[in-house]
């Protein structure tokens, strides 16, 4: 019997769809194997730069601009790898709240903003490349070639976009999101609205909006900044492009990814188990032994990641099976590993303090001897919390002097790895970058000890590198974004309201805390760090608070919201890995929830206080 037509497209639809999906795969892997071999670049560059420097006493000219022109070079051919992962960093809470019959056309419109952000960094890195002149005097390339980076990034976003499409079977839907993000990239410049307003109200607008549609962050940023044009914007299409890639080409963010990659092969080589090893050695015969046991691990793993979501995903896998063998409800188990990898982003070293550091110029190795403290005071609150939460659980059998000794010393190639970074930056040793560098080096000699494969090392390098591409292409898009506030005097008007409240540093604290709980729910930490710290810390210096006191204020306060509804990233992680609805997770979460806020509490006192 012949096929019917409607058979016929439907059978060609589906073998449309797995050739797409096929070569999405392929695309992916290429994309991924590219970025991992850019990091591993990087990090040899900095490593001989180091080298060369402290063995030799001379360098090579050019190892700063050349590690950083490799970053942005990462960045733009990582970005398209999470594009539809959880690094893409949408806010879709607003979309499943949404009725069934609206979703197709908010996915349309979401794609739109990734549309038109692609088409920006294409276009307006092109318009760059041909207005720009010049050798760059320290490598001898053209100076055009950084900024064609990120044009290759537009191809590939909008390339990785319709494969996806495609593979899922949405053929019509990105092909209206291509026409409509066409269609507003060509008729922005041809539009000017006259109005009193300012334009980075409409920037702020134009973002909300992606955001309530789950577009990805960075693309909304970028989108924003380009809508303001037709609002009258003073930041024509090519400084957009201009100012994002100067916003991720400073040199101390190639820490980031070498951070990353640090806590990726601390797990993989197995160094991490025994950090578990060791703190369940030392408190796991306790009340709560176990949740204890998960609190210290996360504070000595702290030390190594430098990455909450990191440190939450290891908790879950590791942790949550055995708590809840121990007779912890699940959920209970989960919101204790949620809450105790908000450390991992205040005890150094800290990716959040790095993203601070770029956007205020306060100095690194102050913010981490800030989240020091900051960080253990935490750890005592929900060391309190969880005793006063936790029934009675079995506990774990005291271990004896001598295993307490032989868990110590397997766990020193871990503790080395905190020497190597805390202890470098803070007497000054080497710079931030340069102690990521030998941190990341430090692990693969670890996971080479350990006979990790070549393949685990590969995945690694590409995870890290991954990760890193999100997180630089955030803080570029977001220097457009933040330069249209600051035409636009934003610091200058919280300024005013503090002085209207008073000026005190009391005022300063109990607004800045509020603006950063309010955002905190629906912004990322990086995000909100690069746009709100140089509007806050003025107003704060001005009150009379210590800013690096102040700048360690914004950190803990932006990482509880690692905890909160509607974006949780920690508990979304935790969820993700243990299946535990989300919904369930917050709700168990509000007693470490409540101890944390406590903390800062604590922390805004003290800045009082002293």
């Amino acid at each position: 019997m012949a096929a019917s037509p409607s058979d016929f497209l439907e059978q060609t639809a589906v073998r449309g769809d797995s050739l797409a999906a096929r070569v999405l795969k392929g695309v992916e892997t290429v994309l991924g194997t590219i970025a991992a071999l850019i990091l591993a670049v990087l990090l040899t560059v900095v490593l001989v730069s180091v080298c060369l420097r402290y063995f030799f006493n001379t360098g090579f000219i050019g190892a700063e601009d050349l590690g950083i022109w490799l970053h942005v070079a990462l960045i733009s051919i990582g970005a398209p790898l999470s594009l539809n992962s959880a690094l893409a960093m949408r806010l879709d809470v607003f979309v499943r709240l949404a009725p069934a019959r609206l979703l197709p056309a908010t996915h349309v419109l979401a794609d739109v903003f990734t549309v038109l952000a692609a088409m920006i960094l294409l276009f307006g890195g092109s318009e760059i490349m041909s207005m720009l002149g010049g050798i760059s005097p320290a490598l001898g390339v053209p100076e055009w070639i950084r900024f064609g980076f990120l044009g290759v990034g537009g191809v590939l976003i909008l390339v990785v976009l319709l494969l996806q499409r495609l593979a899922e079977g949405r053929a019509l839907p990105v092909v209206t999101s291509l026409v409509l993000g066409a269609a507003l990239y060509f008729g922005v410049p041809e539009i000017f609205i006259d109005s009193e307003l300012p334009p980075s109200l409409f920037l702020a607008l134009v973002a909300a909006l992606g955001l309530v549609l789950a577009a990805p962050l960075a693309h909304a940023f970028l989108a924003a900044a380009y809508v303001a044009i037709a609002f009258g914007s003073s930041l024509p299409e090519p400084a957009i492009v201009s100012s994002t890639v100067a916003g991720m080409s400073k040199f101390l963010l190639l820490a980031i990814p070498f951070f990353l990659l640090a806590g990726g092969l601390l797990t993989s080589s197995g160094v991490a188990n025994q950090l578990v090893r060791f703190a369940a050695s030392m408190v796991g015969h306790r009340r709560a032994g176990l949740a204890q046991t998960t609190l210290l691990t996360s504070v000595l793993f702290s030390g190594a990641s430098g990455s909450s979501v990191a440190n939450a995903a290891f908790g879950a896998s590791t942790f949550q099976p055995e708590l809840v063998k121990h007779g912890y409800p699940p959920a209970q188990a989960g919101a204790i590993i949620a809450a105790t990898s908000v450390l991992d982003n205040v005890i150094p070293p800290s990716i959040a303090f790095l993203i601070l550091a770029t956007a205020t110029n306060l100095s690194v190795g102050s913010l981490l001897v800030g989240g020091f403290f900051a960080g253990g005071l935490m750890a005592v609150c929900l060391a309190v919390a969880i005793h006063l939460s936790v029934r009675e659980q079995v506990a774990l059998p005291r271990a004896s002097g001598r295993e307490r000794w032989q868990a110590a010393t397997s766990a020193i190639p871990a503790f080395g790895l905190g020497i190597i970074v805390v202890v470098g930056i803070r007497i000054g040793i080497v710079t931030t970058t340069e102690a990521a560098a030998l941190a990341a080096l430090y692990t693969i000699i670890l996971a080479v000890w350990g006979r990790v494969g070549a393949g685990s090392l590969l995945v690694s390098f590409r995870q890290a590198a991954t990760e890193s591409a999100a997180i630089g292409l955030l803080i570029g898009t977001a220097g457009p974004f933040a330069f249209l506030l600051a035409v636009d005097n934003v610091s200058g008007l919280v300024s005013e309201f503090v002085m209207m409240l008073g000026g005190s540093a009391l005022a300063v604290l109990i607004l800045s805390n509020v603006i950063l709980l309010v955002v905190g729910l629906v912004l990322d930490i990086g995000a909100a760090i690069l746009l709100f710290g140089p509007i806050l810390l003025p107003a704060a210096v001005a009150a009379g608070i210590d800013p690096i006191h102040f700048g360690v204020i914004i950190v803990v306060n932006l990482m509880i919201h690692g905890l909160t509804p509607p974006l949780g990233m920690l508990v979304f992680v935790v969820s993700g890995v243990t299946r535990i609805p989300a919904t369930a997770l917050f709700k168990a979460v509000v007693p470490y929830l409540l101890a944390l806020l406590v903390s800062l509490a604590i922390l805004c006192a003290w800045a009082i206080i002293f």
